[in-house]
């Protein structure tokens, strides 16, 4: 192919046909990974009791699990009971003629089951039922605990499918007009969370302000990074934000299974990641009295003040980029050199006008809402 010659259909299909596939490969690592066969590691759970009977068990049980559990004993039901409300344990197992399980499945409602499958059978060995007893109580509309998590899954598409548009509609735009569609799409996107949150699917009782807030936070971090980053990876961004806000978010998230069930990478960025900091946050604010709710808000900010470094370099980089094509255009040259600057950001951001640029649009969003 000669220089300057435009590629054919098929080569040009054929390129963007390999961004699919990076996402089938990267979507299938992550989920599988994560969630393909959950088994429990350094669970924490409680033995209610003083006594040498109680040790023998919390020790039989932990030499049992082989690092499956993780075994204490408390001394009564009233620390079994702050302990779970501290989120510090997963179950608490009181032994007697009529065994007792506490769990809060607020937390976690696969932690607390797997919990249970432990001690039905230590119950059943007893030749005694097992009464179980949740300590938290879930919204009305959300029995299982986990619609926080695909309150997750909306909020995250609504984000990055608007980094796909203000990164290449919005390419030929001065970049703190971007930041400004950024900004008020994250208001956008949180406000519509927090309708589906509270008045229409109920999946929180109190706390809804507390909600909203959050997912302000968790948007608008997306969103900036997502802009940020496309002044760099152009047609790749979608790429980028899927790797970073689905494939590597929702597996570490804890909306599904917590580190506890998960392997040890995905437990290790559940520390940090800011879907994390989002279900994990929500959880504390609306079920545990604001325990821990500090740390999970901080991990939001940080996220949030990451994508305004982020915007601040990409300015630097695209003022860079302007005064090369004004200085390429040289002395008469330089009034057409900088409107073509315009016309460049346009291609660039894979969004200017006319039907090649309408194209890139279409296919990066495509590309965002295609999970």
């Amino acid at each position: 192919m000669s220089p300057g010659t435009a590629p054919s259909p098929l080569r040009h299909v054929l390129s963007h046909l390999l961004t699919p596939l990076l996402m089938c490969v990267g979507m299938g690592l992550a989920y599988l990974g994560a969630f393909h066969n959950p088994q429990p590691h350094d669970l924490r759970v409680d033995i209610v009791g003083s006594g040498p009977s109680a040790q023998v068990l919390a020790q039989t049980l932990q030499d049992k699990g082989a690092g499956a559990l993780d075994v204490r004993t408390v001394p009564d039901r009233a620390t079994a009971v702050d302990s779970l409300e501290q989120q510090h344990v997963f179950g608490a197992y009181i032994p007697g003629a009529k065994p007792e399980l506490l769990v809060a499945s607020a937390s976690s409602d696969t932690s607390a089951t797997a919990v249970e499958k432990v001690f039905t059978k230590v119950a059943a060995a007893q030749d005694a039922p097992l009464k179980v007893t949740d300590v938290t109580d879930l919204a009305k509309g959300d029995p299982t605990g986990q619609g926080i998590f695909f309150l997750l899954v909306a909020l995250s598409i609504g984000s990055y499918a608007s980094v796909a548009v203000i990164g290449g509609a919005g390419g030929v735009l001065p970049l703190r007009i971007r930041a400004l569609l950024a900004l008020g799409m994250s208001f956008l996107v949180s406000g519509i969370g927090a309708v589906f949150a509270g008045p229409m699917f109920h999946l929180v009782d109190t706390g809804l302000g507390g909600v909203w807030g959050m997912a302000w936070l968790y948007s608008a971090g997306i969103l900036l990074i997502g802009v940020g980053l496309h002044t760099f990876l152009k047609r790749w961004t979608t790429l980028g934000v899927m790797v970073l806000f689905v494939m590597l978010n929702f597996t570490s998230s804890g909306g599904i299974f917590r580190p506890e069930l998960q392997p040890g990478f995905f437990g290790a960025l559940h520390a940090f990641w800011n879907g994390a900091g989002f279900v994990e946050g929500t959880r504390s604010h609306v079920y545990f009295a604001g325990n821990g709710l500090g740390g999970h808000v901080l991990v939001l900010v940080l996220w949030l003040l990451a994508g305004v470094v982020l915007m601040g370099v990409a300015a630097v980089a695209e003022r860079g980029r302007e005064r090369e094509a004004v200085a390429s255009g040289g002395g008469a040259g330089v009034g057409a050199g900088v409107a073509a600057v315009g016309g460049a950001g346009a291609g660039a951001g894979a969004g200017g006008g006319g039907p090649e640029g309408e194209g890139e649009l279409e296919e990066e969003l495509e590309e965002a809402v295609g999970i």
